[in-house]
Formats: structure tokens, sequence, C-alpha cells
């Protein structure tokens, strides 16, 4: 997915949902902050959003924009309409959301989660692809591993699925365990 083909997804959201600003979860949420990020990390052709005010309109946009729609036969992307308990987040992370709002967007503002935010979440959920994303972050320079290990403490996670989580980290940033 490219940067203007989110904001095209925000843009039908918000038309759709009537509510002028749509969270994104998911791998795409890189966009906001690395809106060229490298091609590995943009390989989905789906962003997870739910309208901010208007959540319970998830199923609304899932079923206007969502994967095997019109929009999707049309654009060859779509829309994943969620629920805001879809991801496992750290304490704070609506604080830190990125904003994108522009001319493409037509006013409506997309609120993608931070780059450290949404690494938690993709290693809490710790399948291949979601590991494989991590390692491209890390790979890149486009994360601190140090925050990312912070606010994996910060989730509500259970305390084994932070072990992995946090084993994971570690060898993805080449982090000294003992120091965390």
């Amino acid at each position: 997915m490219t940067r203007l083909e989110l904001e095209h997804i925000i843009r039908a959201a918000a038309s759709i949902s009537g509510d002028d600003e749509i969270v994104i979860f998911g791998s795409q949420a890189i966009l906001a902050q690395f809106p060229d990020a490298p091609p590995a990390m943009r390989r989905s052709i789906e962003a997870d959003v739910f309208p901010r005010n208007k959540p319970e309109r998830w199923d609304l946009v899932d079923g206007s924009i969502g994967e095997g729609s019109m929009f999707h036969d049309t654009f060859g992307y779509y829309a994943q309409g969620v629920e805001e308990r879809t991801a496992v987040l750290p304490k704070g992370w609506q604080q830190r959301l990125i904003p994108i709002c522009n001319a493409n967007t037509r006013g409506a503002t997309g609120l993608a989660l931070e780059v450290h935010d949404l690494l938690v979440s993709k290693i809490i959920a710790g399948r291949e692809k979601d590991v494989a994303f991590l390692r491209e972050a890390a790979n890149h320079g486009l994360a601190d591993g140090h925050v990312v290990l912070r606010r994996l403490n910060e989730s509500p996670a259970a305390p084994k699925i932070k072990e992995a989580a946090r084993a994971r980290i570690v060898r993805a940033f080449g982090l000294t365990p003992l120091l965390h």
C-alpha cells in the first residue's frame, strides 16, 4: 500500500461512517510516520481502521470498503473495519496517535498508531509476518528497541506472551538481554 492509497481509505471510511476521525491499526499505520517505508513493510493491501467517535460503525466500513467489496475490486486495496479492542496496545497509545490530514483526505483525519505502539501490537500478535515486520523496522532504523521494550512492559499482554515478545525484540534490535 502507498501513503496515497491509505489517504484514500481514510477519506472513504470517514464518508461512510460519518466520522471525520479514523483510527488506523495494523501494519499500514507505518505510513503516517514513514510515508516511504521500505516496500517489505508496505506489502499489505488492507488498512485496519475504525471510526474514533463512532466506533460501532466499524462494521459499516468493513461491509462497504472491505475485502471483496466493489471498492476492493476497483482499487486493489481495502479497509478492514475492526473494533478498538482488536489490538493489544501499551498504556497511553491514544495520546501518541500520528495524524494524517491533507487535501487527499478531504478534511478527515487518519490517526495512526505511533511506530513503537504499532510494533508492540505486532509482536504481541506474534505471527511470522509480524516478527518479519519488527525485523524490518529494526533493520531500517525506524524504531528504538529500548522504547519498544518499555512499551511492551506497559501493555496488558499476559506474562508468557510478553516473555516471548521480549525475546523477539531483543533479537531483532540486537540488544543485550541482561539489561532489560
